[in-house]
């Protein structure tokens, strides 16, 4: 009877932590982190490299994520729905930017405030946006030598 009573404690155990195994890796990576957040708005001419579950980034700090991304027939543009987290105020004259973690790492959009004293609400869009830049095309601009001939002549 004490073996059954053993089996089942450890049975217990290993579940628990696997349960709190769980949490942590969801709270790590961000999955858990749907508290309270309010949606904005931005369009982009060129979103490369943002998906949803983007991360949003002020000063290097996630704020939040990219939660909806959908093509205007109208603009062509990228029209991006994001959240930022409850209790973060941002200016209404901020800006997006869509910025690389480096040559080689992932793209995530920026948050660069601006310094009005009024705030975004929910559902309001930030004007002033900056696409992802093309590495392809800044190549062939400094291959080519970036000339268009609009230089001084000889």
């Amino acid at each position: 009877m004490s073996s059954n009573q053993t089996e089942v404690a450890v049975g217990g155990m290993v579940l628990a932590v696997a349960i709190g195994f769980v949490v942590y890796a969801g709270q790590m990576t961000g999955f858990t982190d749907r508290s309270g957040g309010y949606p904005l708005n931005a369009s982009f001419r060129s979103l490369e490299g943002i998906t949803v579950g983007t991360d949003v980034r002020l000063a290097g700090v996630k704020i939040g994520t990219v939660t909806d991304i959908a093509l205007n027939p109208q603009t062509f543009r990228a029209d991006t729905t994001f959240s930022v987290k409850e209790g973060i105020d941002i200016p209404d004259d901020s800006a997006v930017v869509v910025a690389s973690e480096g040559l080689l790492g992932g793209n995530f959009m920026e948050i660069v405030p601006g310094g009005s004293p009024f705030n975004l609400t929910a559902g309001d869009e930030i004007e002033d946006t900056q696409g992802a830049v093309s590495l392809v095309s800044l190549l062939l601009k400094f291959v080519s030598g970036g000339s268009n001939g609009s230089g001084p002549t000889e």
